[in-house]
This record gives structure tokens, C-alpha cells and sequence, in this order.
């Protein structure tokens, strides 16, 4: 998939998505390889690459899975 005029999620693109508490370093793979990163204001940032909208979708559904309260998502262009 590719992006396109309108914003549509593209290959590759990379995304941070930031959930309220600090999640162990060892859930990195259940997320697909997102680097976490613990912030002091206690949040933590999943970031990395995701493939596509589908994926972004399957991720944020294990945000919820955990019951882990959802902050932001932004997608990163640089």
C-alpha cells in the first residue's frame, strides 16, 4: 500500500504510539519489534515502523487488549 494524497497509511511508515504507565522493555515483540521507551511523566512511547493500516489497527488493539489507557498516535514524517 502506499501513500497517497488524503493521508493513507503507507509501507513502512513510522509511528509513535503513547499509552499511560511504563510497559517492560520484554513486551517489545508482542508489539512487533516496537522500540519502548519509558518516559519520566510516566508514559511510555511505542515507536518503529508499521507496515500498514491493518497493522496499525492489530497494534493499537493490543494497546486495548491490556487495558492500557491510550495517550496519542502520531505518525512521524521525518
Amino acid at each position: 500500500m502506499q501513500t497517497h494524497e488524503g493521508g493513507g497509511v503507507g509501507v513502512g511508515e513510522n509511528y509513535e504510539i503513547r499509552v499511560k504507565g511504563h510497559l517492560n522493555a520484554r513486551w517489545a515483540d508482542w508489539f512487533d519489534g516496537l522500540t519502548l521507551t519509558q518516559e519520566s511523566d510516566g508514559t511510555t512511547v511505542l515507536s518503529g515502523s508499521v507496515m500498514d493500516q491493518a497493522a496499525l489497527h492489530g497494534l493499537l488493539g493490543k494497546v486495548r487488549d491490556l487495558g492500557l489507557p491510550l495517550i496519542a498516535v502520531h505518525r512521524r514524517t521525518e
